[in-house]
């Protein structure tokens, strides 16, 4: 236990990542290749523990707070959630290659055929606020079905199924349109396990045919169009729950 009246030390990748300069899975990648020094001597241990007064620097030049930015992605369709995939397959940093920006990490995921409103931020504070369960943010989807639209299935859902020894259900659900070989839903979450739309759908027989995040919070992704970016204004920021940091960069 800290010492009461002392600041906790952290880790040096934990503190590193915590500036917003990279994740911390790259932090110790650069540590242990002694590119980090800390109190002016090479140190390849990640967690060396660390505090607000300690200097580090990266290949030689001091690691300081980076300005903190709060993105929004329209995500299309066939990209993965992942700075690097392994299979070689595209990501959604694909759609942000060439803008000028610091480490952003994603907030939350959305799976590779799933599309929509996908947020990024240096700031994990705040993508932790987003993410924790019972931050009370609503995320809203718009989901393509196979088949008939069954009046029922909205209900079904609210009530939930059992799927994989797990309990999901849908905080909201209702049709949206309907045709005679498919129909689309707006189902609403308060809170999200792995593949929970589509696992809850296969549980009741119905194929997916798409699945579009459409808001989270009080946040839509409105008219962005697919693949695009924008970074979100202050006020935004706020509405999702983050306190008003100084240096956040203003949306366009």
């Amino acid at each position: 236990m800290a010492e009461r009246g002392r600041e906790p030390a952290h880790g040096l990748a934990r503190r590193l990542s915590k500036l917003g300069l990279c994740s911390r899975s790259e932090a110790t990648r650069w540590i242990v290749a002694g590119r980090v020094r800390l109190n002016g001597r090479i140190e390849r241990d990640p967690e060396a523990p660390t505090r607000a007064a300690d200097r580090i620097e990266i290949d030689e030049q001091p690691a300081a707070s980076v300005e903190r930015i709060y993105l929004m992605l329209n995500k299309p369709r066939g990209l993965v959630t992942t700075r690097a995939d392994e299979k070689g397959r595209r990501t959604v940093y694909d759609c942000l290659a060439g803008l000028d920006l610091p480490h952003l990490g994603p907030v939350g995921r959305l799976d590779q055929a799933s599309e929509g409103l996908l947020l990024f931020s240096n700031d994990p504070h705040w993508a932790a606020g987003i993410t924790a369960p019972g931050s009370g943010l609503l995320k809203r989807y718009h989901v393509k079905v196979a088949g008939e639209a069954d009046p029922l299935l909205p209900d079904r859902l609210m009530a939930g199924v059992v799927e994989g020894g797990e309990c999901l259900k849908a905080q909201q659900a209702s049709w949206l349109r309907t045709n005679p070989d498919s129909g689309w839903l707006e189902i609403v979450l308060d809170e999200g396990r792995n593949r929970h739309i589509r696992r809850m759908l296969a549980a009741l027989d119905r194929e997916v045919l798409r699945l579009i995040r459409v808001a989270i919070g009080p946040l839509e992704l409105g008219d962005l169009p697919k693949g695009a970016s924008r970074l979100l204004s202050p006020a935004e920021v706020a509405a999702l729950g983050a306190k008003k940091t100084p240096g956040v960069r203003p949306g366009v």
